[in-house]
């Protein structure tokens, strides 16, 4: 199984203590995800966050209805977390979020190591992009939301 990685980070001018709530809340992940994904947060809310903590969602890949489910593996607040894929699209998808204060804000990076059905070719043809595109618009909502 080839296995692909994506890393991203940002520097948000707000603190630490502003900053790893808002990640910590699973609900604010609808508010920093395309909407042409039509995502939705399935499991009742407020959803406590810790290892162990199932996620459920619903959402949309290039049309295609798909259901999700992640757990969180690592939780460590406020410096990181990882979610893994338990059911969805992928053949494995492991999310660790890092978080660390730096001149007066924090800054975020997010490392997904992910495979797919298909390996390498179908990664290139389809799903790279489509990663990119969608941690591109996080960038972009978490930068309107914090300044």
């Amino acid at each position: 199984m080839t296995i692909f990685t994506l890393e991203r980070e940002i520097r948000l001018p707000r603190p630490l203590e502003e900053i790893f709530p808002f990640f910590a809340d699973a609900s604010n992940l609808e508010a920093i995800t395309p909407n042409w994904m039509s995502f939705s947060i399935v499991t009742p809310k407020p959803i406590e966050m810790r290892v162990g903590t199932l996620i459920d969602y619903k959402l949309r890949v290039r049309a295609i209805p798909l259901r999700w489910r992640s757990e969180i593996t690592v939780w460590q607040p406020p410096f990181r977390f990882v979610d893994e894929q338990r059911r969805g699209p992928y053949r494995q998808w492991i999310h660790e979020h890092t978080f660390e204060a730096c001149d007066g804000g924090t800054l975020c990076r997010d490392s997904v190591r992910y495979a797919v059905l298909g390996g390498r070719i179908i990664e290139r043809l389809f799903v790279r992009h489509d990663v990119e595109t969608i941690f591109d618009f996080r960038q972009k909502k978490l930068r309107e939301i914090f300044g």
